[in-house]
């Protein structure tokens, strides 16, 4: 049986219009019960240190008020472990952060990095949160997140989707069906994303070994055009082209 690919929905850049100008408009909260009526399989929302988008009461309201999973994106600091310590969301992806970054530029070095990041993944699982490491398609971060015991790995994207059509986002494709096989092959669940969108969905999609898709900014961008559920119908429809016969567990 094809194996159905799951949807999570970043709503970073609804806060991020929202905290242009101030106030509570647009809702983060709203847009994540539109993405789960419009058939989201969960919900992402990125924590940074200076709360350009996501802020503090937004996790708590999205842990009280959304029945779908929450997935909390956070950096490996004392201040975001006890944030994640306090709210237990379904799942925490530990992604790297620098203040000066318009939006993640990269994977985390988890192979450089393990002793740093060891405890955060290990008091995050104690309490019953999912961890993932977001990281680059590449074979000695998928071992080293396997040694800290992550028991989730989300593909970083970007360079795919970033590369011009052709030979070089080939390449970047194979890299991903590589890192995702790879990963299947010692034990690590694998998700992907940034920067996907209506034109390189697809390929990743069709990677067998890839269980969820994380997809954000495009969605929310595109909304403003066509609204949120023809949005993200759209995209659920594409990824489910990549995998027919695929059946969506019941909820």
């Amino acid at each position: 049986m094809t194996r159905y690919l799951r949807l999570g929905v970043n709503i970073d850049h609804v806060a991020t219009l929202r905290n242009a100008r101030g106030g509570r408009h647009p809702d983060p909260l709203r847009a994540a019960r539109m993405a789960a009526e419009a058939g989201a399989d969960g919900i992402t929302a990125h924590l940074r240190e200076d709360r350009r988008h996501i802020r503090d009461d937004d996790v708590a309201r999205l842990m009280a008020e959304i029945a779908l999973p929450l997935n909390l994106e956070m950096a490996a600091t004392d201040e975001m472990l006890g944030i994640a310590l306090r709210h237990r969301p379904h799942a925490c992806c530990i992604v790297p952060e620098k203040r000066t970054e318009v939006t993640t530029e990269g994977g985390l070095d988890a192979a450089g990095g393990k002793a740093h990041l060891k405890r955060f993944v290990q008091e995050l699982g104690a309490a019953g949160v999912r961890v993932s490491l977001f990281i680059d398609p590449d074979e000695a971060q998928l071992d080293a997140a396997r040694e800290l015991g992550a028991p989730v790995v989300e593909l970083h994207t970007g360079s795919y989707c970033e590369a011009p059509e052709g030979f070089d986002r080939q390449a970047e494709l194979q890299r991903l069906v590589r890192a995702a096989a790879h990963a299947e092959a010692i034990g690590l669940e694998c998700h992907a994303g940034h920067g996907l969108d209506y034109d390189t969905v697809g390929p990743v999609a069709a990677i067998p070994t890839v269980v969820e898709l994380n997809i954000g900014h495009f969605l929310m961008g595109e909304a403003v055009f066509v609204g949120l559920p023809a949005s993200l119908g759209r995209m659920r429809a594409l990824m489910d082209a990549a995998r027919p016969g695929a059946v969506r567990p019941a909820r």
